[in-house]
């Protein structure tokens, strides 16, 4: 119960949902539901990333407070702002890189093909500090996409076919690998 409600109070004095607070960590709002009910406990991982979202410790999440003393607010960001100025930075340099090359007589269109992965790459960066993790998905495949059409560009330029047949496999690779989950043992799974 003190988890429950420290949990509640946190969580609204936040301004979040639940299915905010289930998106932020990663779970879904059910599980959040259960926690604010006492049904259930998440594990200590889960109850460390929340202490760290909110700005407090793992023990004032587990211990009673008989007078609530709110928690300080942290001052938010705009993470989409900052993921824009940086992915407008990004192509910015590819356009003056690009330019420079065009006064100097080079038209060297292969810039922006070798940009868009640094620019996924950096985009997979930031989604990971910012908590985005359900992006990371199409960011990663993206970005394998990316890398096969750069390679495609530099090195084969004759038969798109052949980009093709890479890329379907190499992105179903990627879909694949995200859906692994690690499974509760059943009790007869245990030894």
């Amino acid at each position: 119960m003190v988890f429950a409600s420290n949990l509640i109070r946190l969580r609204t004095d936040a301004g979040m949902t639940q299915a905010q607070l289930a998106e932020k960590i990663n779970y879904s709002d059910k599980s959040v539901s259960k926690w604010e009910r006492a049904e259930a406990l998440p594990d200590v991982l889960v109850v460390k990333s929340m202490a760290d979202l909110f700005g407090v410790t793992v023990d004032f999440m587990l211990t009673s407070h008989d007078q609530w003393v709110p928690v300080p607010t942290k001052t938010s960001v705009s993470t989409g702002t900052i993921t824009t100025v940086v992915q407008l930075g990004i192509w910015t340099a590819a356009v003056l890189l690009f330019i420079i090359f065009w006064k100097l007589g080079m038209h060297l269109w292969i810039i922006f093909a070798a940009t868009l992965p640094i620019s996924l790459i950096t985009l997979l960066v930031l989604n990971s500090v910012w908590g985005r993790k359900r992006y990371h998905v199409a960011t990663v495949s993206a970005l394998v996409v990316s890398i096969l059409l750069l390679l495609y560009l530099i090195f084969i330029k004759d038969n798109v076919w052949e980009l093709v047949f890479l890329a379907v496999p190499a992105v179903l690779i990627v879909w694949f690998s995200f859906r692994i989950r690690r499974r509760k043992a059943k009790k007869d799974d245990k030894v």
